[in-house]
């Protein structure tokens, strides 16, 4: 592989996460915690993750201070501050977060409040465990922020733990994952270390999903996907987003939609968007979801397509009436995005992904 045109002189910035890959290795989970000098770890899950709680509780022994299971999405600031006063009556020194994104969100959210080294065991394909960024909702709108005191210190992913994550899930969570991957080959600050891994990730994930799809059980596929999931975050971690990324805070923290089907309706439009402004960046998309020389909008709409995914956000629960706000919202702090950002426009494609039209 040649480096990318214009990409002679770059930045890389690596960040200093453990990271812990197989089969099996929640087993590893007390030593991981041993490593970290960790004496009283509070466990955090979402109501749903309970059982997968209780076996990181059964692992842990005396060093568990006991556990959380209150963390939702888009990490409201208010179940923060709940987390927070259990963790401080239960003395805490250390955190465990198992589960997806959610989890993640609130151990993140408390480690950058109270400088508390994490351990992370995802158990989706989110892979905002890779990523010194925390997204938060305060009053309807979720604010992002980057620190190094965001960062997990140790990252167990165990295959094992995703046999169970339903076919459905399981494709929208890959799909989250492959939108880092694709905002990444188009960042303001990308590089061609993060490219390789971008163009690894959408590919694992590209095929691991539609065989998910097809048989849930499907361990050479899950490590795939897997694999590819903890790409995505690295990506996510080492450069910065764009549109796509922004309309997804948007409609989740102001409408309250969920995160991963959002972003999977959305991604199709946003790269359809940036198309004619990043075109060496398509095709690597296009590439690497087993079409060259086709088209990475289409791509990713057959994608989600093929792995059963709602593909308009009118079915994931957005308000007709709320389109105008949220086009408003997307330009009034808009991030960088390699295709100027036009009002008209951009409440054009949120248009086209309410209805699901095909991406034009």
């Amino acid at each position: 592989m040649t480096m990318p045109a214009g990409l002679a002189s770059f930045t890389y910035t690596g960040h200093p996460a453990r990271v812990v890959f197989g089969t099996g290795t929640l087993a590893g989970v007390r030593a991981e915690v041993e490593r970290l000098g960790i004496t009283r770890a509070l466990v955090l899950t979402t109501p749903a993750q309970a059982a997968h709680g209780r076996a990181v509780l059964d692992r842990l022994g005396e060093r568990a201070a006991g556990w959380f299971d209150g963390a939702v999405m888009h990490t409201p600031v208010e179940v923060t501050r709940a987390a927070l006063a259990v963790a401080g009556e239960r003395g805490a020194d250390g955190l465990v977060a198992i589960g997806g994104g959610s989890t993640t969100g609130l151990g993140k959210a408390i480690a950058v409040r109270t400088g508390l080294p994490q351990v992370v065991i995802p158990t989706t394909y989110a892979g905002s465990e890779m990523t010194p960024i925390l997204g938060e909702t305060d009053g309807g709108q979720k604010v992002t922020r980057s620190s190094p005191e965001i960062l997990p210190e140790t990252v167990i992913y165990d295959v094992e733990l995703t046999l169970g994550l339903p076919a459905a899930l399981s494709g929208v969570s890959g799909i989250n994952a492959i939108a880092h991957a694709v905002e990444a080959l188009y960042a303001r600050d990308t590089n061609p270390i993060t490219q390789l891994m971008a163009e690894q990730a959408i590919a694992a994930l590209a095929r691991a999903l539609p065989a998910i799809a097809a048989g849930p059980g499907d361990r050479a596929a899950r490590t795939d996907a897997l694999y590819g999931a903890w790409l995505s975050g690295v990506c996510l971690g080492a450069v910065g987003m764009a549109l796509h990324h922004k309309l997804c805070h948007v409609l989740g923290g102001a409408f309250g939609l969920p995160h991963a089907e959002t972003h999977t309706a959305v991604l199709p439009y946003a790269v359809a968007y940036n198309a004619a402004a990043a075109p060496e960046a398509m095709a690597r998309v296009a590439a690497a979801l087993g079409r060259p020389g086709g088209d990475a909008a289409a791509g990713l709409y057959d994608l989600a397509g093929a792995v059963g995914a709602a593909r308009s956000l009118a079915a994931i629960g957005m308000p007709a009436d709320g389109l105008d706000r949220a086009a408003d919202l997307a330009v009034a702090s808009p991030y960088w995005n390699p295709r100027p950002l036009d009002r008209a426009a951009i409440r054009d494609l949120l248009q086209r992904a309410f209805t699901g039209t095909p991406p034009a």
